[in-house]
C-alpha cells in the first residue's frame, strides 16, 4: 500500500520515461495511416472521459495529498470509480498510437495499469478507513474498471449537480495543455 501512496504523489512525473520514449523511439518505417486516427479517437475519447468525470469530482482530482472530498456517485463515477484513470490510460494509448509505435501499446497499458492498480488500491484504503460505510457501499455497487453490462444498478444517491464547464475546464487545463504539447512533439518528431 505504501507503493500506491508514492506512486500517488508522484503520478504527474511518472508517465515521463513513456513520454520520452514516444519521441525517441523511431516510428515503424511502414506504418498504417490508420494507426495514427485511431491513435487520435483514443486521445479524443479518453479527454472527453477526464472532462465529463472532472465535472463532476471537481479540482479535488488535482490534489497531490490526502486529502478528500465526498464520495461522488454521478456522471462516469456512477459507471465506474476511476474514470480519470481509464481516461489517462486511453490518452497514452493513442500518444503511443500517433506515434506509430504500435508494438509499444501493451506495454503502456501493463505499465500504467500497474501504476494506476496500486495507486487505486491505496486510494481505496485510505477512502474505506475515511468514509467507511459510504464507501464500501459505493464500492459495492460501482465496478472499480469496467462498467457492467447493462449500466449501473439503482442506487438511492443524492443529486449534486456537476460543476461549471468554465470551472472544469480550468481544472483540467493542465491535461489539455499537455495534450497539444504531444501533438505538437509527434509532429516534431515525424519532420526531423
Amino acid at each position: 500500500m505504501r507503493a500506491g501512496g508514492w506512486l500517488f504523489r508522484q503520478r504527474s512525473s511518472l508517465p515521463v520515461p513513456l513520454a520520452l520514449a514516444l519521441l525517441l523511439i523511431p516510428a515503424a518505417e511502414v506504418s498504417s495511416p490508420g494507426a495514427v486516427w485511431l491513435g487520435a479517437g483514443f486521445v479524443a475519447g479518453g479527454e472527453a472521459l477526464r472532462l465529463w468525470a472532472v465535472r463532476h469530482i471537481g479540482v479535488i482530482s488535482r490534489t497531490r495529498s490526502d486529502r478528500l472530498g465526498p464520495v461522488v456517485e454521478t456522471g462516469p463515477f456512477a459507471l465506474i470509480r476511476n474514470p480519470l484513470y481509464v481516461g489517462n490510460l486511453a490518452l497514452w494509448v493513442g500518444f503511443t498510437l500517433g506515434a506509430r509505435l504500435v508494438w509499444l501499446v501493451p506495454v503502456v497499458v501493463v505499465v500504467l495499469g500497474l501504476e494506476y492498480h496500486a495507486i487505486v488500491r491505496w486510494e481505496e484504503s485510505l477512502l474505506e478507513s475515511r468514509r467507511g460505510d459510504e464507501y464500501r457501499a459505493y464500492a459495492g455497487r460501482v465496478p472499480r474498471w469496467i462498467p457492467r453490462v447493462g449500466g449501473p444498478p439503482s442506487r438511492p444517491t443524492l443529486r449534486r449537480d456537476p460543476y461549471s464547464w468554465r470551472e472544469t475546464l480550468f481544472s483540467e487545463r493542465g491535461t489539455l495543455i499537455a495534450i497539444a504539447v504531444g501533438y505538437l512533439l509527434l509532429w516534431i518528431k515525424t519532420r526531423l
